[in-house]
């Protein structure tokens, strides 16, 4: 079966244009859609979207101290300055890594963090990934039912977790445009909808922590930092940043 084949199913791609808007409106909108890694020979690898951040570029004012892009371009944040619905992968601690969507029009530089997903296809990877192959109770799981909390929690939940649970890295993906459908990462829809979002200040963070810009799909069990978000509030048309 041909690669193009296996993918169909998990949806269509995001166009250009649904990146080309603010930060914190595409985390929202983010919710609920697909993350597709795609190697050569391997059945996909994919994740529902189920928790966001948006970070905020430099023209914004206030400004956003906690973003990447707060000080201008460097070599090591130049992709957030490109074109909007790239991957931009940075490494934390020397080891892991994670990752975020570029938004907005060129040199604004606003991007989105993936902090947690869903599993939805090749779970058995994610596991061989994180190094949880040896554990038979986690696929044993895995195989009954791909939505149980405590797959997604190993596996996806936290944004080096999902990174490293689908073979992400800064060699192989940072600046990858996730709407080419000959691209190793893709961002897809297969026309679910996130319903009620939860809305709560940005966490492991040490700037600009009063922002309500970190959104979640309420209920769901792969969210991280679960305490966090019990006093998070309901997202309604009428939520805007502060």
């Amino acid at each position: 079966m041909a690669q193009s084949e296996r993918i169909k199913p998990l949806g269509r791609l995001l166009q250009r244009d649904f990146f080309e808007a603010p930060p914190e409106r595409v985390a929202r909108l983010l919710l609920g859609k697909i993350l597709v890694q795609r190697t050569r020979g391997r059945k996909p690898i994919a994740g529902r979207i189920v928790e966001v951040e948006a970070y905020l570029g430099p023209h914004r004012q206030p400004a956003d101290p906690a973003a990447h892009s707060y000080r201008g371009p460097t070599p090591r944040n130049q992709v957030l300055f490109g074109p909007a619905g790239h991957a931009y992968v940075y490494s934390i601690y020397g080891r892991y890594f994670c990752m975020n969507v570029t938004c907005e029009r060129e040199g604004r530089a606003g991007c989105v963090l993936l902090r947690a997903l869903e599993p939805v296809e090749g779970l058995d990877q994610m596991a061989r990934n994180r190094g949880l192959d040896g554990c038979p109770t986690l696929l044993a799981s895995a195989a009954a039912d791909a939505r149980r909390v405590g797959i997604g929690r190993e596996l996806t939940s936290g944004p080096s977790r999902l990174c490293q649970a689908l073979g992400i890295t800064r060699s192989a993906h940072n600046g990858v445009d996730l709407l080419d459908p000959s691209s190793p990462l893709e961002l897809r829809d297969d026309g679910t909808r996130a319903g009620r979002v939860l809305v709560t200040r940005r966490i492991g963070i040490r700037h600009a922590v009063e922002l309500p810009l970190r959104f979640a799909i309420a209920g769901n069990g792969c969210v991280s930092g679960p305490k966090s978000m019990r006093r998070a509030s309901v997202f309604s048309p009428s939520c805007s940043v502060r």
